[in-house]
């Protein structure tokens, strides 16, 4: 983000304050750029700088907020739509599809029926907590402090709003739990179901880190090649830090292409002492 004179922020806060208020309208770049009496080149290259997307991504996400709103409410589909600003259900779905990786109607009926198994359980690398529904694991989350003890289970019951939900230590669980300290075979991942949400380019990134074998490392910038979208690193990087199964889909293994390790979801020292372990066992195989 670069800095902005006075006048620049003024006209962005503008913009932003437009498109909130127009939403339902689905206003064009030109029609946002006389809202501020400002050329379209000029709108959609400061707010890329200054928000990080641009004006149409920005009233997508807008979109998208207000409909899961709308579908919480126990809104139709097709209402859900048309409320949004959006000319059908089939908007509707593509912006699910993009944004969420499920469609509308799968984010409406999110866990019903399904029972899902939670637990914490032991590692040498702190304690950790794992959720599974009948067909994979779908969180495994490292916990931070104890009073973030039961944040991983309130953003998985968010996640899973219609869901019921069992404080259980499934077989599945005490089968993580084993691997990660290290007393089963690595053959034994290939086994261990995993259960993801997630957009068609997080799912891409997690199964690209699914490649990178333990004592090896990748940058940002080799998985995006990987995945065929070299420009794409910083939404690499997004993904990867959105990795909602630490450990098992190996997003500590992924660095800066400087050679610096980066940050780490559940702590830069926790990424340093799980890859030291990783290098010590495995380094000389690769």
């Amino acid at each position: 983000m670069k800095n902005l004179s006075t006048t620049q922020f003024m006209t962005m806060a503008a913009v932003i304050d437009y498109l909130y208020q127009h939403q339902d309208k689905q206003p064009t770049l030109e029609q946002i750029a006389a809202s501020v009496g400002l050329s379209s080149g000029y709108v959609q290259r400061q707010f890329q700088e200054w928000v990080g997307i641009s004006p149409k991504k920005f009233v997508q996400y807008l979109s998208l907020q207000h409909a899961k709103s709308l579908l919480q409410q126990q809104s139709s589909i097709l209402d859900t739509a048309l409320d949004s600003g959006l000319s059908g259900t089939g908007r509707l779905h593509d912006l699910f599809i993009q944004f969420e990786g499920m469609t509308p109607g799968a984010y409406k009926q999110r866990g019903v029926s399904v029972c899902l198994n939670y637990s914490y359980e032991t590692t040498p690398f702190g304690e950790i907590f794992v959720a599974s529904t009948p067909k994979g694991i779908c969180s495994i989350q490292f916990i931070q402090t104890t009073s973030e003890y039961e944040q991983p289970l309130n953003e998985l019951r968010q996640k899973f709003v219609a869901a019921d939900f069992c404080h259980r230590s499934a077989p599945l669980h005490q089968q993580v739990s084993a691997w990660i300290s290290g007393d089963l075979t690595q053959c034994l991942q290939q086994k261990l179901p995993l259960c993801l949400q997630g957009t068609p380019f997080q799912l891409k990134v997690w199964e690209a880190l699914l490649c990178i074998p333990a004592g090896q490392l990748r940058s940002y910038q080799q998985i995006a090649e990987q995945i065929g979208q070299p420009q794409a690193v910083r939404a690499v990087a997004s993904a990867v830090a959105k990795n909602p199964i630490a450990y098992l889909i190996p997003c500590h293994r992924v660095i800066r292409s400087t050679g610096a390790i980066g940050e780490y979801h559940w702590h830069r020292s926790r990424k340093l002492a799980l890859l030291s372990c990783e290098m010590a066992k495995y380094g000389n195989q690769g």
